[in-house]
């Protein structure tokens, strides 16, 4: 063969592999489409299959992909410790991976990583991904909020334990100094950086209710181990009572804002689902 007849094959053969790869970014949004549909009527396997035909059709599809994570984690129940359960987060978080891999930073797959560490009940990671969340948008309120959440949760749960050990009732007051340092030993650096993280959620949405909420819980977690300062206990008892009275007063104003001249609350448009 010669060099004029073996660049009209290579040219050609470019050509079927180009439009090869044509058809096939066609066919993958075919099925990505048609797994929308399925998506959207809740038959999540079907549309499982279906995002994973796109994907294989183009892998460089980014949407399919987030497509198929997202309906891999609908099938995840949280608390349900079975091997396909657990299965079908590893999934999800395996696809949002993927995502991240071609697109990094992408939000929503940080945010969906960090959903079902949460509900997997993995707290360290769940908080890794929502900082890698506040540094693509520092100004996500609710990122701060879900790392306050979890701090609250890293420190509720021992504080109770060493309080059912002395038999405490929920209202009485701890007064075990060694108790105390023990609590405070565990919990200090949590409460300090879940105040800070709250306080940041409001600075950033100023009617964050449930910020403000979870900043009265704060208090009170610090409050409990201050055995060695009752000053500053009943400080901070009056900061989260405070907090308390700020949480009804903005679910109030939201409240008059959302009724009409009539005192008819008025259509809310929807939340956009991620």
């Amino acid at each position: 063969m010669n060099r004029g007849l073996r660049i009209a094959a290579v040219v050609a053969l470019a050509a079927v592999v180009s439009l090869a790869a044509g058809c096939n970014k066609l066919k993958a949004r075919d099925q990505l489409n048609k797994g929308v549909k399925q998506y959207k009527s809740a038959h999540y396997d079907e549309a499982i299959d279906n995002f994973k035909n796109a994907v294989e059709l183009d892998p460089k599809l980014l949407n399919a992909r987030l497509y198929l994570a997202t309906a891999y984690a609908q099938q995840y129940v949280p608390g349900v410790d079975s091997p396909d359960n657990n299965r079908n987060a590893e999934l999800a978080i395996e696809q949002f991976q993927e995502v991240l891999k071609l697109e990094p930073g992408n939000l929503n797959s940080l945010k969906g990583i960090a959903a079902l560490y949460f509900q997997m009940k993995k707290f360290d990671q769940s908080k890794e991904f929502q900082r890698q969340v506040i540094q693509n948008d520092p100004n996500d309120p609710e990122a701060y909020y879900s790392i306050a959440v979890i701090d609250w949760t890293q420190t509720y749960i021992p504080r109770m334990e060493e309080r059912a050990k002395l038999g405490l009732r929920p209202d009485e007051p701890l007064k075990d100094k060694k108790v105390c340092a023990v609590i405070r030993a565990k919990n200090e650096d949590k409460v300090k950086e879940g105040m800070e993280m709250l306080e940041k959620a409001i600075q950033i949405r100023p009617d964050y209710e449930d910020a403000m909420a979870y900043l009265n819980l704060m208090y009170r977690e610090r409050a409990d181990y201050e055995c060695e300062d009752e000053a500053a206990r009943a400080a901070d008892y009056k900061k989260a009572d405070e907090w308390v009275q700020k949480t009804m007063d903005t679910k109030k104003a939201k409240a008059a804002k959302q009724a009409g001249p009539s005192g008819i609350t008025m259509d809310q448009p929807e939340t956009p689902q991620q």
